[in-house]
């Protein structure tokens, strides 16, 4: 399939979730996260729900992560394809930007080559590691800014599509792991 009409398919899905399916979905996905190696890492970045597309819910994964004493990483875009990094904190004040992304008004700017572990948005994924976005391109930007050892673990409602995304580009980064509320994929 392309990405278009995988974007379609799973906004659709989405649409039909309740927020109590959507609340355990997330639970359950949170739980997941704990078979995969990557809890001796310090720099943690996670994506901030956008409540209205019924997106995974981070706050469960938030929890986790403050339980664990991890710095938590999150983003606000800075201009077109590109975002900014800052360690979340009580202190942190949060606004919706255009896109209603919660998104931190300021604060402490972490580097990129700090972050060791990257939590991503998905619509979907493939059995081989490739994800589809919403087609801004702002992960492909801060991904390709990491290092090459930063594991990126994407966030999904559902199970991977079982044939292959079709128009992968050649700057797509695929992913080292795909979480879902049922499996933890590894690629």
């Amino acid at each position: 399939m392309l990405k278009e009409d995988i974007r379609k398919a799973y906004k659709a899905r989405r649409k039909k979730l309740t927020s109590e399916e959507i609340e355990n979905k997330s639970i359950h996905l949170v739980n997941g996260l704990l078979q995969i190696p990557i809890w001796d890492f310090f720099y943690f970045h996670t994506f901030l729900s956008i409540r209205k597309n019924r997106e995974v819910d981070t706050l469960p994964l938030i929890t986790l992560l403050q339980g664990k004493d991890k710095n938590i990483v999150v983003p606000k875009v800075n201009g077109i394809g590109t975002m900014e990094h800052y360690l979340l904190t009580d202190n942190t004040l949060l606004k919706e930007n255009r896109w209603s992304i919660p998104e931190p008004v300021d604060g402490i700017s972490v580097p990129v080559e700090k972050i060791d572990v990257v939590f991503i948005p998905l619509l979907a994924f493939d059995q081989k590691g490739h994800r589809v976005g919403y087609g801004k391109g702002f992960y492909d930007t801060f991904l390709a800014q990491c290092r090459p050892r930063t594991l990126k673990v994407g966030l999904s409602l559902f199970e991977p599509e079982l044939g292959n995304i079709e128009d992968i580009h050649e700057k797509d980064i695929a992913l080292d792991y795909g979480v879902t509320p049922n499996k933890v994929y590894t690629f």
